[in-house]
C-alpha cells in the first residue's frame, strides 16, 4: 500500500502498482482529486483563472496555487499552468500529474508533453522523458515552430529545442551516436535565434560530455481570453446624461422632472418653465446678424435668444449668450415675453424684411459694469485697445486680433496657437497667390502689413506646408509579423504617423509597417 497526500490535508490508501498502471492510477486519483462536481459557472472559471494569473505576475506563486486548485472543472490550460507552479516549487510528482491531466484534456497540447518530458528528465526517467520529447516532436507535424501567443501563453515552441532535448537524453543513456543523429537533424529546423545552442551541443556530442537543458520558463502562464476578461467587468451602458449646448449660463441639470401634482380646477393656461424664474437679466431677441470688430463685442445671428444684464447710454447692451458674456447693439435686440401662453399659436416669427440699423457709436471711456445689489450703475474707465482685427483665409476662415503695429513674433504666434501648427510650417501672404513680394516674413518691414489697414481691419492668406520628419534606427528590429517594418541599425526611415506613445509606422527601404518608439530616434531638421 501507499499514501497520496492531497492539498486537502487529507490521506488516500492506494494499492501498490508498478510501472505505467501505477502512474496512470495516480492521475485518475489527481483527476478526482482537483475535479469537483461540476457546479462553477464559466464567468467564476475565467474570473478565478484571471486572479491567479495576476498572483503569478506579481511573483505571489503559492496564492496562485491556491487559486488554480479551487477552480472546480480545469481545463487543459489551467493544469497546465498548475503543472508549471509545482514545477517551479519543485514539487515533481504533483507536476507529472498535473500535466498527466493536461494531456488528457488536450492530446494534441505539444507544450504539456514537452513540459512532462522536462519533469520526467528532472526525475531522472530518462526513458519516459524521451518518449514524451518524440511525442512534442510529431505534435509539431513537421513545423519549424509553435507560436502560442494567440492561446494565450508568451513562447514559441521550437522543433530545434525538441531534438536538442532528445539528443540529451540519448546522451543520459549513453547512446552518443543517437544524440549526434538528433543534433544533425536539428541543423535542419534551427532558426537564427537557436543557432548557437545547437552549435555547442553538437561540440559537446563529439567530446562524448553533457549539455544543458533547455528548459520552459514556468512563469509564463496560459491567460485568459482579454476579451473575455474585458467582459467580467460591469459596464453602464445608459451612462449619465450630459448638457450639450442650453441657453441657460452653466446649466447642469440632467435627468427627469419630478411628477407635478394634480389640482383640481387647476389654471387653465401652462405654468411659466421655472427655469425662467431664475435667469439672470432679461431675455431679448437677436434681429439681425452682428459682426464683432472688438475683442470685447459678442457675435450674434438672428433668432439667437441672449440676456440683457445692463444696457448703456450709447445704445450698447452688455448681454449673455451661450456662457459668454459681451457687446451687442441694442436696437438689434427685441424684449423677449418669457410667458409661454403669450407665444401660443403665433407660429415661427418671420424673417425682418428690412435693413439691419446702423452700428451706434460707442462713448469712449464708458463700458456696461456689473449689476450690484438691484441697481444698474456705469463704472467709467479708460479704454486702451487699439487693437486690429485680422481676418485670415486658410482652408476655414478665422481671426485674431493683435495690437496694431504688432510685430511679426507677436503675429505669427497667435496664428501658430489657433492652426495648433508650429510657425516653421506657417506661411503668410498680402494676396491669395504667395509671391516673393507678398510674402510676409520675419524680414518683412511691418508697416507694409499694418498700412493696408482699413478701420481697424486687414486681410492676410494663410499656407501650411507639412514638413517631413526623418528617424534613424538605434537598435535593429526584425519581427515575424507581416504588420511590423524590419530594419537594420542606422537605417533612416521616415516618420508616416504615430501610432500611439509607443508605436510608431513608417517607411524604410520601399516597405511600410509598424515599430517600436523606443528603437529609433528623430533627426534634427538641419540633419543629413
Amino acid at each position: 500500500m501507499c499514501y497520496l497526500y492531497t492539498p486537502t490535508m487529507t490521506f488516500i490508501t492506494l494499492p501498490l502498482l508498478n510501472g505505467t498502471n501505477q502512474r496512470n492510477f495516480l492521475t485518475v486519483v489527481y483527476s478526482s482529486v482537483y475535479s469537483k462536481p461540476a457546479n462553477m459557472s464559466f464567468v467564476d472559471t475565467l474570473r478565478q483563472w484571471d486572479e491567479a494569473v495576476t498572483c503569478v505576475n506579481r511573483q505571489d506563486f503559492s496564492k496562485a496555487l491556491e487559486i488554480f486548485l479551487g477552480i472546480q472543472e480545469p481545463n487543459s490550460k489551467i493544469y497546465f499552468d498548475i503543472g508549471c507552479l509545482h514545477l517551479l516549487d519543485q514539487d515533481f510528482d504533483a507536476a507529472e500529474k498535473a500535466f498527466d491531466c493536461s494531456i488528457r484534456k488536450d492530446e494534441h497540447l505539444a507544450i504539456a508533453f514537452f513540459q512532462r518530458g522536462i519533469t520526467f528528465y528532472k526525475k531522472k526517467r530518462y526513458e519516459e522523458s524521451l518518449a514524451d520529447f518524440q511525442k512534442t516532436f510529431k505534435t509539431l507535424r513537421g513545423n519549424q515552430l509553435i507560436d502560442y501567443k494567440a492561446l494565450g501563453l508568451r513562447y514559441i515552441l521550437y522543433a530545434c529545442d525538441v531534438l536538442h532535448n532528445m539528443a540529451l537524453v540519448e546522451a543520459e543513456l549513453g547512446n552518443w551516436e543517437k544524440a549526434q543523429e538528433h543534433l544533425t537533424k536539428a541543423l535542419n529546423y534551427k532558426t537564427e535565434a537557436r543557432f548557437n545552442i545547437i552549435d555547442k551541443a553538437l561540440q559537446s556530442i563529439l567530446k562524448q560530455k553533457l549539455f544543458k537543458l533547455v528548459e520552459f520558463q514556468s512563469k509564463e502562464m496560459f491567460k485568459p481570453n482579454k476579451h473575455y476578461v474585458a467582459e467580467l467587468e460591469k459596464k453602464d451602458y445608459l451612462g449619465k446624461a450630459k448638457v450639450v449646448a442650453s441657453v441657460v449660463p452653466q446649466d447642469e441639470f440632467s435627468g427627469f422632472a419630478p411628477l407635478q401634482p394634480q389640482v383640481q380646477d387647476g389654471p387653465t393656461r401652462p405654468k411659466e418653465p421655472e427655469v425662467l424664474r431664475v435667469l439672470e437679466g432679461e431675455p431679448h431677441t437677436v434681429l439681425f446678424e452682428f459682426i464683432p470688430e472688438t475683442s470685447d463685442e459678442l457675435a450674434v445671428v438672428p433668432g439667437n435668444i441672449v440676456f440683457v444684464l445692463q444696457k448703456g447710454a450709447d445704445n450698447w447692451a452688455n448681454v449673455v449668450f451661450n456662457e459668454r458674456r459681451g457687446l451687442v447693439p441694442y436696437n438689434y435686440l427685441e424684449r423677449l415675453e418669457i410667458s409661454l401662453a403669450s407665444n401660443k399659436n403665433k407660429g415661427i416669427t418671420p424673417p425682418p424684411s428690412r435693413q439691419p440699423p446702423t452700428r451706434p457709436e460707442r462713448i469712449q471711456g464708458l463700458t456696461p459694469s456689473e449689476v450690484t445689489s438691484g441697481n444698474r450703475q456705469r463704472q467709467e474707465k479708460q479704454s486702451t485697445d487699439n487693437s486690429c482685427i485680422v481676418k485670415v483665409h486658410f482652408n476655414f476662415n478665422f481671426v485674431v486680433s493683435v495690437p496694431c503695429g504688432s510685430p511679426y513674433t507677436m503675429l505669427i504666434e497667435k496664428i501658430s496657437r489657433k492652426l495648433n501648427l508650429p510657425s516653421s510650417a506657417i506661411t503668410l501672404s498680402l494676396t491669395s497667390e504667395a509671391s516673393e513680394q507678398s510674402v510676409i516674413g520675419a524680414n518683412t518691414e511691418m508697416e507694409k502689413l499694418w498700412s493696408r489697414a482699413s478701420g481697424g481691419r486687414v486681410t492676410l492668406w494663410c499656407n501650411t506646408k507639412e514638413e517631413e520628419i526623418h528617424l534613424v534606427a538605434l537598435h535593429s528590429y526584425e519581427s515575424s509579423n507581416p504588420e511590423d517594418l524590419n530594419f537594420q541599425q542606422g537605417d533612416k526611415i521616415k516618420l508616416l504617423s504615430k501610432i500611439n506613445q509607443d508605436w510608431l509606422e513608417g517607411q524604410c527601404n520601399g516597405n511600410t509597417g509598424i515599430f517600436p518608439a523606443s528603437f529609433v530616434e528623430e533627426v534634427p531638421a538641419n540633419g543629413q
